[in-house]
């Protein structure tokens, strides 16, 4: 979950995150939108979401509409977008630290944008088949990962540390009303127009996302490249971040493993996000072939669960500062997981209601946890370890999601669609036993920075 408080700053590393023009923003009843360049980055992401969250309708839809494609098949596609993360998840890490995080963003949403194309020119040729799904899908999934690395390496470079649990939460509140209102359009587009329509509008919001990054003014990602090589320059060795790939990524590795929140997060990101992805890979299915919803709905009903991640969003801050950053994101976890078994229990007629609440409030703890973790993930690591730390992390997450979409597909054929949202239900629920062995549930707020190793003393 991949799936984000008036924390204290860092007690020494980071202080030069503070020095950022968006904190004279603090202080307007606008807070970080009137900041212009969060302002655009907001914009940017916002209308890409939309696009993505369209083409989660979209995709699965010219599968099944298009080509017949079986729950399997299905499956096998949604995991073929984040098998990716699997091969370069981690050097991903390394390469971002390494280079100007806008300029690899814009031009991954190039490539996306360009990627998206293909299904409709295949589709008008008559000529689509499920191999230019795979690879339009296997594309895309290649520029997320190093788009997704340097957005999130990126944002505390624009911000501040303090302002970090309000940027995520804007972001994550406006992807939230972005999903909601994506499906809706990709199914009466796919309803009105034909399913492939949806991609081509997907194209373009990555385009206009790229046009966004081009217009912001601090180039603030060239920064710790020309510190790093200062630091080279004066001390004669390798600065950190810039030595060999595979000792790069093995402190990355080392960061997460040793330390007990970091393990702990990553460890239930993993397994709530394999059920999860298991989950959405036939929840399309699952409407269409158990609810006997029509193409037209399919959208709306699966987008209706994004109008709980507004609420995550939204309740994020204020949670924090009543209950804590840890307690709280321990209590709203536990909160609201068991809602995912009201999704099986719903039927077709008035019992759709079931379905629309057990999604509501389920992504509304998807979101709260979202931005609470990668706030926390931003803030805690030191500069020169925050792009492996938190690419490993995402390679951690994003790599159980094709397993769970592999998973979902398989139970759906073996066992039926119904009994296959009622396991990822149990498997939802168990995964808070993840948050509640580790140290997280002992403290009110998560660390801010990690406790230095006592050999270091002298």
């Amino acid at each position: 979950m991949t799936a984000r408080v008036n924390e204290p700053e860092h007690a020494s590393g980071n202080a030069s995150r503070m020095d950022h023009p968006a904190d004279a923003s603090a202080g307007s009843r606008w807070g970080l939108l009137a900041d212009r360049d969060f302002r655009l980055l907001w914009a940017g992401q916002t209308i890409s979401k939309a696009g993505s969250s369209i083409t989660t309708v979209a995709l699965p839809l010219v599968a099944v509409v298009e080509l017949n494609a079986s729950p399997l098949a299905v499956g096998l596609l949604t995991a073929a977008i984040w098998v990716p993360w699997l091969v370069l998840g981690l050097p991903a890490g390394v390469w971002v630290g390494r280079l100007p995080r806008r300029r690899l963003m814009i031009t991954c949403d190039v490539v996306m944008g360009l990627s998206f194309t293909i299904v409709p020119v295949a589709a008008w040729l008559h000529a689509l088949t499920m191999v230019h799904l795979m690879v339009v899908a296997m594309l895309s999934g290649i520029a997320s990962v190093f788009f997704s690395a340097a957005y999130q390496v990126y944002l505390p470079e624009l911000v501040s540390s303090r302002d970090l649990i309000e940027a995520n939460a804007k972001l994550q509140g406006s992807a939230s009303v972005a999903q909601v209102a994506g499906p809706g359009v990709g199914g009466l587009a796919a309803q009105a127009f034909g399913a492939v329509s949806g991609l081509l509008a997907d194209a373009a919001t990555f385009i206009i996302s790229a046009t966004t990054l081009v217009l912001m003014r601090r180039n603030r990602a060239a920064e710790p490249q020309s510190s790093k090589r200062a630091s080279e320059a004066v001390s004669g060795k390798p600065a950190p971040g810039t030595g060999k790939l595979r000792t790069d990524i093995a402190d990355g590795f080392r960061f997460i493993v040793r330390d007990p929140y970091l393990r702990a997060i990553t460890a239930f990101g993993a397994a709530a996000n394999l059920a999860l992805t298991a989950y959405q890979s036939i929840v399309i299915l699952y409407l269409v072939r158990e609810l006997h919803v029509g193409a037209g709905l399919v959208g709306p009903l699966a987008a209706v669960g994004a109008l709980g991640g507004v609420l995550g969003a939204a309740v994020a801050r204020p949670l924090c500062r009543c209950l804590g950053t840890a307690r709280g994101v321990v209590i709203v976890q536990l909160a609201a997981t068991p809602f995912a078994f009201l999704i099986p229990l719903a039927s077709p007629g008035p019992g759709i209601a079931l379905f629309v609440l057990g999604s509501t409030v389920l992504v509304a703890g998807v979101v709260a946890g979202n931005v609470v973790f990668a706030s926390f993930r931003q803030a805690y690591a030191p500069p020169e370890m925050l792009s492996r730390m938190i690419t490993f992390a995402m390679t951690i997450n994003h790599s159980s999601i094709p397993l769970g979409g592999l998973l979902g597909g398989g139970l759906g054929t073996l066992i039926g669609l119904r009994a296959t949202l009622w396991t990822t239900a149990a498997m939802l629920v168990a995964a808070c036993g993840i948050l509640l062995a580790g140290p997280i549930v002992l403290h009110r707020d998560l660390p801010t920075a990690p406790k230095a190793p006592a050999a270091e003393s002298v």
